[in-house]
C-alpha cells in the first residue's frame, strides 16, 4: 500500500526571497542553515519552526501570515465609535 504524500510549495516565500535579491544559499547563511534547510522550506519538503518563520519574516520584511500560513492580514485596526 502506497501512501500520498502531499507536497505544497511555498511560492511566497521563494518569490519575498528573490524580491529582496537573495539567494537560497545567502538566506540560509544569515539563518545560520544549509541551503538544502531553505529548499526544503519553499518545496514543501520541511517547515520552518516557528522562531524561524518569524526570524525569516523579519529578514524579507513580510508578515508572516502571508509567506507561512497564506493569510491575508488586516493593515490597520478598524475603530469602534461608542
Amino acid at each position: 500500500m502506497y501512501k500520498e504524500v502531499i507536497k505544497l510549495k511555498n511560492e511566497a516565500l521563494t518569490r519575498a526571497r528573490k524580491e529582496k535579491g537573495f539567494t537560497q544559499e545567502a538566506l540560509a547563511k544569515k539563518l545560520g542553515y544549509s541551503k538544502a534547510t531553505v529548499s526544503n522550506w519553499e518545496n514543501g519538503y520541511s517547515y520552518p519552526s516557528l522562531a524561524d518563520a518569524f526570524r525569516v519574516a523579519s529578514i524579507l520584511k513580510k508578515d508572516i501570515n502571508n509567506l507561512f500560513f497564506d493569510l491575508k492580514v488586516q493593515d490597520q485596526c478598524t475603530k469602534i465609535q461608542a
